[in-house]
């Protein structure tokens, strides 16, 4: 802690802007997720637990992968955002299927354990890729976790909110669009 204390505040600045913008871009998953669900109807109790969560994996994510290290970083970047991608992709078929098939299939219910860690898992997977980067170049851990975690679960909450609003002007059909949003993210990941 004492070489932060001692740290240049040009070098400081350049380093918690650039953790910043990493952790506001992969705020962007978490926040398309939270507009495909939104969108399909959700209270504010669930927009809290949802982004709470979020939050959560975006802080333990990247601080996995800090703590990996370097040389695994090439081989699990490229998998952890293929995996991030496929989720997504999944997430997004399931619902689209849904909506045009009820009765046959249940969506993913949110309000499950499991349905939350796999919500918090999709959007902060390629958040582990970062986390091993920013590990070889000995970021500030306690500043990534804060950012990560308060962008992400910002993202999210601003997402379901978002989604929420435009779930009536969407009817029955709001949950196909979110699941679209979220194919679109998956393809997006698994493109790059």
């Amino acid at each position: 802690m004492n070489a932060y204390l001692s740290m240049d505040p040009a070098v400081y600045t350049g380093q918690f802007l650039a953790i910043l913008v990493m952790a506001l871009a992969l705020g962007l998953d978490a926040f398309s997720l939270g507009v495909g669900i939104g969108i399909r109807g959700i209270r504010l109790l669930h927009i809290m637990k949802i982004s709470f969560i979020v939050g959560m994996f975006h802080i333990l994510m990247p601080l996995m992968g800090m703590f990996t290290g370097n040389y695994v970083s090439t081989l699990l970047g490229n998998i952890a955002t293929l995996c991030g991608g496929l989720l997504l992709v999944i997430l997004g078929s399931h619902m689209v299927y849904s909506t045009f098939h009820t009765g046959q299939m249940e969506p993913i219910d949110h309000h499950t354990f499991l349905g939350l860690m796999v919500l918090g898992l999709s959007v902060s997977v390629d958040s582990f890729s970062v986390g091993l980067s920013l590990g070889l170049f000995h970021a500030d851990i306690l500043l990534t976790m804060m950012l990560f975690g308060l962008c992400g679960g910002l993202m999210a909450a601003g997402g379901l909110w978002l989604g929420r609003h435009f779930n009536g002007l969407l009817g029955d059909y709001g949950e196909a669009v979110g699941g679209l949003i979220l194919i679109l993210f998956g393809i997006k990941f698994l493109w790059i």
